[in-house]
């Protein structure tokens, strides 16, 4: 008895510091719980534990709504097509694995034995999927402008980066720039990592945008991801300026 108590205080401080890396305080915490519990883990438990599978389908249309909404704000000049692949970009299930990872979802999923045995919790698809539970969560917990500062906490950052510096051929800013740069045959530009600080709940991302051994710009963002298209948004920038070093 004193064992499972233990746990369940662990888990429920372990959510408490979830919250606060979500940057809300869940009124009705069944809807936190249910967006951690995989389908393996509700039918090992005989469905008498939902599973995220609806908060899921939920979450992906309110992320669409809040990134699109975003991203017309940022660029409401760009065409129908630019907008889409921003937005695409953004929620595809690699970016939101990402996401998860920073928030570090994959500790607080409630997975069946085969997922956990399996290596579940590292799994880009799971994390995804729990992310989009969790944006879906917000939004049934606290309403729209809840699940929407949370987007624009996590990802502002991308989302500028994006929309000020995709306008070329429509691509987002590091692949416009890898496609100017070896447009004569010269190689691929090289990201390099500066600094990894601050704390847990704001890390802080430093990176340096390098070709052929000319540093063209570097910049800081909440995520490795974000730092590095801002850093390719500025190199950007400067080559239109006349191919001036551009910094943070």
């Amino acid at each position: 008895m004193c064992g499972g108590g233990q746990r369940g205080e662990e888990r429920a401080g372990g959510l408490s510091r979830l919250e606060g890396r979500l940057g809300h305080r869940f009124r009705d915490e069944s809807l936190l719980e249910r967006a951690l519990t995989h389908s393996s883990a509700s039918h090992e438990a005989g469905g008498s534990l939902p599973s995220n599978e609806a908060l899921e389908l939920l979450g992906d249309a309110v992320l669409g709504l809040l990134v699109a909404h975003a991203l017309l704000s940022l660029a409401p000049d760009s065409d129908e097509g630019a907008l889409s692949r921003w937005r695409a970009s953004l929620v595809r299930r690699r970016s939101l694995a990402a996401l998860g990872r920073r928030l570090e979802v994959g500790r607080h999923l409630r997975l069946g034995q085969g997922e956990e045995q399996g290596g579940g919790r590292e799994r880009d698809s799971l994390l995804a999927d729990a992310t989009e539970a969790l944006v879906a969560a917000l939004y049934l917990d606290g309403g729209l402008e809840v699940a929407r500062r949370f987007v624009q906490r996590e990802m502002g950052a991308e989302l500028m980066a994006l929309a000020g510096g995709g306008a070329e051929a429509g691509r987002d800013p590091k692949s416009a720039l890898q496609e100017r740069l070896q447009a004569g045959g010269g190689p691929p530009p090289e990201y390099r990592l500066l600094a990894a600080d601050g704390p847990a709940h704001a890390p802080r991302f430093r990176v340096q945008v390098v070709h052929e051994g000319r540093i063209l710009a570097e910049a800081e963002g909440g995520s490795k991801q974000a730092a590095e298209l801002e850093a390719a948004r500025r190199a950007l920038q400067g080559l239109d300026e006349g191919g001036q070093p551009r910094g943070a």
